[in-house]
């Protein structure tokens, strides 16, 4: 049977206890397990579904019900939203919407699709994607990427308000999905590739408003951080926590871009992001005066603000001064009660492009657990996890692995992983069935050779040649995952030929789905990884898995559209090698196996 529509006595709880602080539409549509109204399932980011008609006994039995074109190439993320009897489907570059009818054969409705200025492409930095619109208040929220915070009436498609949150020209560009916190639109900025400098804003749901934005490097005052209040491990960050890690005024160029996932606790009132890498690429031009490494605070860490006033509660940096492209920006997974080291805490669980699964405490910011989620990971050997060390909560590096110590222009071979990280964007889930988060994951090293650049308004200021590759002796580059978060320890790994570039989802049925690079749709038993249906799209597929119920019946879904970062060799046409920051080279394989097109696909049972 399909999930009911029935609301829990605790989820009831916390929507009374948060009545002040939560988007009340929001929750209310999220409660209905037929609708899919967040990119990332809920608040918490879990990607979890209640809907349990498609089950492990009978997902082989799967048949495509319908598909969808969107009429665009290029790399399709993120995924459709379903609030009632209506879908919303987004497109890469040029941002189009639709607006879908699931009771009239799935007729569109109506169509937005923004005027943008084409000269944004260049400036993107990693393909063309949009990592999907949100739902709240009768409105649908796209970040357009030109930078436009475009508020659109959910049941005519027409402009409620518009906010330009960043400036093309200097490289800032929009990517993702916006998170809606109570009465706030929260959203990032792109381009840390392009010496842009990271910011946070939040925009007043109403009329499009900017309330307050938090940069992720720079003074105090800049970034909402509190020297007395603001902690880190436990302890105040003190006075220019940012500025006197940085050299003189590099931290005006100092990346941290903020284009990932957002996550919400509403009990605590606090919203939970990462930000990026610093620029350039090249470490030797960040270090200090005197040559040494400095940390470049706040880039590459998560940080905890309260979505009200955009104050910083707390932070936690995982890779201090970064020498391989290891973006924090993937999603903070928000779980209640697990039992780590026999106490139990209400956690963060992040898997960083470094490739360490953390688990922190998300009240403190301390991290409780972090270990490698791919075993071959050899930049650092392990994370310091004890509160009394001088290096609590730092990664013990590996002098041979670090490109600053080798030096500018020499280049560092058989790192992992690679800048594309053990993970990137692409979102893990969780399943309370089996309290194991599924993730997908890139296996994959790379060679990295620093050097000089220059930096000019709207150029890419990288400063680094990227070769990526499989580990040496391993013929895969992908491997979907389970992980216990409690332990830190792999429970089941399953490889994919290619990184597995695609959101999963889990559901109440015990399988979680999945999207390869190569085409494929495939389903899992939750327990133990064992493959029971997969079916071939029409292109390769970095979107997110979703599902949704209408009329009583189950559906999944999921957008194909080869690209992205792992797929740009395709998407635009790159042949060099090291072109794609590294990628194309990497991922040439692809051509063999799939091309581009964009469409959604939805199976449900017969």
């Amino acid at each position: 049977m399909i999930a009911s529509r029935l609301v829990g006595a605790m989820a009831a709880t916390v929507a009374l206890t948060a009545t002040a602080l939560a988007n009340d539409s929001v929750l209310k549509c999220v409660e209905d397990a037929n609708n899919w109204c967040m990119q990332q399932g809920d608040y918490a980011n879990t990607r979890y579904s209640k809907l349990d008609q498609i089950n492990t006994g009978n997902v082989g039995e799967l048949r495509v019900a319908w598909t969808f074109s969107t009429g665009v190439l290029r790399g399709h993320e993120g995924s459709p939203l379903v609030v009632g009897n209506t879908m919303y489907l987004h497109t890469p570059f040029p941002n189009i919407v639709y607006a879908l009818n699931l009771d009239d054969e799935s007729r569109i409705v109506w169509k937005y699709e923004p005027k943008q200025d084409p000269s944004v492409i260049p400036v993107m930095c990693c393909d063309t994607v949009n990592r999907g619109v949100q739902y709240a208040d009768g409105k649908i929220f796209l970040y357009q990427a030109d930078t436009s915070v475009v508020a659109l009436d959910a049941k005519t498609g027409k402009e409620v308000w518009k906010a330009v949150n960043g400036d093309p020209k200097k490289g800032e560009t929009g990517t993702s999905a916006v998170l809606i916190a109570g009465d706030k639109v929260i959203v990032g900025v792109s381009g840390g590739e392009f010496g842009v400098r990271g910011h946070i804003s939040a925009y007043d749901i109403a009329d499009g408003r900017r309330a307050w934005r938090a940069y992720s490097v720079g003074p105090d005052s800049e970034i909402l951080f509190n020297p007395e209040k603001t902690m880190s491990l436990g302890k105040p960050v003190g006075k220019d926590s940012s500025l006197k890690t940085w050299n003189g005024e590099q931290w005006k160029l100092g990346g941290g871009g903020t284009w990932g996932w957002y996550s919400w606790d509403p009990k605590l009132n606090l919203v939970y992001y990462g930000t990026g890498n610093p620029s350039t690429w090249n470490p030797a031009q960040r270090s200090g005066p005197d040559g040494k490494q400095i940390d470049q605070k706040w880039s590459q860490s998560v940080i905890a603000r309260n979505p009200d006033t955009g104050a910083a509660v707390w932070a936690y940096q995982f890779t201090p001064f970064d020498e391989w492209d290891y973006d924090a920006v993937n999603e903070m997974i928000l779980v209640d009660d697990m039992e780590v080291k026999g106490e139990k805490h209400n956690v963060l669980v992040h898997f960083d492009r470094n490739g360490f699964g953390y688990t922190i405490d998300r009240k403190s910011g301390r991290p409780l657990v972090a270990e490698k989620f791919d075993p071959v990971v050899n930049w650092a050997t392990h994370v310091d996890l004890d509160p009394k060390s001088p290096t609590y909560g730092r990664p013990a590096v590996v002098a041979a692995k670090s490109t600053f110590l080798n030096g500018e222009d020499a280049n560092t071979t058989d790192i992992c992983p690679s800048a594309h990280g053990t993970k990137d964007q692409q979102p893990a889930a969780y399943s309370p069935l089996t309290k194991l988060f599924i993730v997908p994951t890139n296996h994959v090293c790379m060679d990295y050779e620093p050097f000089k650049v220059e930096y000019a308004a709207g150029q890419p200021y990288i400063g680094a040649t990227v070769s990526m590759y499989p580990p040496k002796g391993s013929p895969n580059m992908g491997n979907l995952i389970a992980w216990d978060a409690s332990e830190g320890k792999i429970v089941w790994a399953n490889k994919e030929q290619f990184s597995v570039w695609s959101g999963v989802l889990t559901t109440a049925g015990g399988i979680a789905c999945v999207g390869t690079l190569e085409g494929y749709f495939k389903c899992v038993d939750q327990k133990t990884g064992k493959l029971l249906y997969k079916n071939r799209t029409p292109s390769g597929i970095i979107g997110n898995v979703f599902t949704y119920g209408h009329k009583g019946k189950q559906y999944i879904g999921v957008l194909s559209g080869v690209g992205g970062w792992a797929g740009i060799g395709l998407a635009a046409g790159l042949t060099n090698p090291t072109d794609g920051l590294g990628a194309v080279g990497g991922y040439s394989g692809l051509n063999s196996y799939t091309a581009l097109g964009g469409s959604l696909t939805v199976w449900a049972l017969p």
